[in-house]
């Protein structure tokens, strides 16, 4: 599963249609108590009402292609039930509040959906483009709904399947677990069968309260909060940058879109054996991403330390495994190698950063900058998915999934997101549009070559000693365990999406 731009999507012709909840007649908004998170309320405040494209650079989504016939008042009924089903999603703010927004809700009842047929395009250039600007003027985190989706039919006997919506009310795991539950409630529908029901469906409003609660209780003495004093104390009080990209002035929006590199770095046979070498000495493939993250920093640009921050999924109860929502937090990382970068030692050293991120994965980030007076936003950032934490990944691939982020213009972020994915390893990255592109491409050449070495000859000859001892690990321990991280590393430690319960 690629993540990358709407425009990157290989589209097919065919004639194009939007989908919008909207309220039904005589039905109305009702005020709720449940707060908001904290980091949807600073969304929220960050969020220009005045701008006349609120989702330029902010709108998230997900696109494939539906194995079935398109019905259009069955795909109707489809959205009214998905809608229906999560209560995030029909959820928005009062706009009139002056400072923390108030949540106001309606019934399931209350959802109708209108459709916007736009006949006139039917070339994918002409489609891609009207809605990345209906995407950019029409998401918002202020206005609802919060979430648009749009088809396109084709002469053949399927479909393809856009759903996008601002951050507030998606995730990167809704992104990726959102094709299935549309596809699983789009055959109910066309069957006449009852909709599947289950408790993993939780409200995002009861994990905003649960969220807000935890985070109100943080002090500067505790340990999460002391680690980030630690983090911010290594940059001068600020979040880290990915330093060679920093240059005067790049603070400020670019107008020209940021870069965005997607490209398969590793096939899965090499990837296969990387992973069988690393599991030997009792590793995580993550922990070998992120110490070959370290070490192409080193050799490409001279840092003696990688300094980001890593999303991490945070859905603290099953009853929040399938919802639709904003269940993220975020947790500093710095990793510093020794100067001889030897494999075995780089890897215990990385093992051990991740594993001592963990005090924070449960401490909200935006409270624990807020105790330490940093208003600071994130500039730097990795993130790390194992496809095959997600039910029926190979399934999602044959529908060619992919999750889409908007263009970003920002002069100073550089993010990389890495996925094992079925067919190997794959990375996208997008970094400001005044970064020299073959700079980037020569980080991620020594990324790859540091990712092989864990593979190469004498890393191997080490291995079978490794394995003299351990006998079967490598055959037990790469069957991929019953619970891991969704959205970042950790050494695997995150454990907030048992995907034994998912399917």
């Amino acid at each position: 599963m690629e993540y990358t731009h709407l425009s990157e999507f290989a589209l097919r012709p065919g004639t194009l249609t939007l989908w919008r909840p909207e309220l039904a007649a005589g039905q109305e908004w009702t005020g709720d108590p449940r707060p908001f998170t904290s980091v949807h309320v600073r969304h929220c405040l960050d969020t220009d009402a005045t701008d006349p494209k609120p989702g330029r650079g902010r709108w998230i989504g997900t696109i494939f292609e539906m194995d079935a016939a398109f019905e259009p008042e069955h795909w109707r009924e489809t959205v009214r039930l998905w809608h229906a089903r999560h209560e995030g999603l029909r959820t928005t703010l009062d706009r009139h509040t002056d400072s923390e927004p108030r949540r106001l809700v309606c019934a399931p009842e209350a959802v109708a959906v209108a459709d916007e047929p736009v006949p006139e395009l039917t070339t994918p250039g002409a489609i891609t483009e009207y809605l990345c600007d209906a995407l950019e003027s029409r998401l918002s985190a202020l206005v609802w709904p919060h979430c648009l989706l749009a088809t396109v039919q084709h002469e053949s006997a399927d479909f393809t399947v856009l759903i996008a919506a601002d951050h507030s009310v998606m995730d990167a795991y809704s992104q990726a677990i959102v094709i299935l539950e549309l596809r699983t409630l789009y055959r109910s529908v066309v069957a006449g069968e009852p909709v599947r029901e289950s408790v993993t469906f939780g409200s995002s409003a009861d994990f905003a309260a649960l969220e807000r609660s935890t985070a109100a209780a943080l002090t500067p003495q505790c340990e999460a909060v002391r680690l980030w004093r630690t983090f911010l104390d290594g940059s001068g009080g600020m979040l880290p940058r990915f330093e060679p990209a920093i240059t005067a002035g790049s603070g400020n929006p670019s107008e020209l879109p940021q870069t965005s590199v997607s490209r398969k770095l590793l096939p899965l046979d090499e990837l296969e054996r990387i992973e069988t070498m690393v599991t030997a000495r009792g590793h995580r493939l993550s922990v070998a991403v992120f110490t070959a993250l370290a070490i192409a920093y080193r050799r490409a640009f001279g840092y003696i330390s990688m300094r980001a921050i890593m999303p991490i999924a945070t859905r603290p109860d099953l009853k929040w495994l399938e919802s639709m929502g904003w269940f993220v937090n975020v947790v500093p990382i710095d990793i510093t190698l020794s100067p001889d970068l030897d494999l075995d030692n780089a890897l215990e050293s990385t093992r051990k950063t991740l594993r001592r991120s963990k005090v924070a994965n449960d401490a909200t980030w935006t409270r624990a900058l807020e105790l330490l007076g940093c208003e600071d936003r994130p500039r730097f950032g990795i993130s790390f998915l194992d496809i095959r934490v997600l039910p029926d990944y190979e399934l999602v691939e044959s529908l060619r999934g992919h999750t889409l982020r908007a263009e970003s213009y920002s002069g100073d972020e550089v993010f990389f997101w890495i996925v094992r994915a079925a067919d190997g390893l794959r990375l996208s990255t997008r970094f400001p549009a005044a970064f020299p592109a073959h700079e980037m491409d020569r980080f991620l050449t020594e990324f790859t070559r540091a990712m092989r070495e864990f593979g190469g000859a004498s890393f191997v000859d080490r291995e079978s000693a490794a394995l003299a001892e351990t006998g079967d690990l490598v055959r037990e321990v790469t069957d991929f365990p019953a619970t891991d991280s969704v959205d970042a590393a950790n050494d695997g430690a995150v454990q907030r999406v048992p995907v034994a319960a998912q399917g």
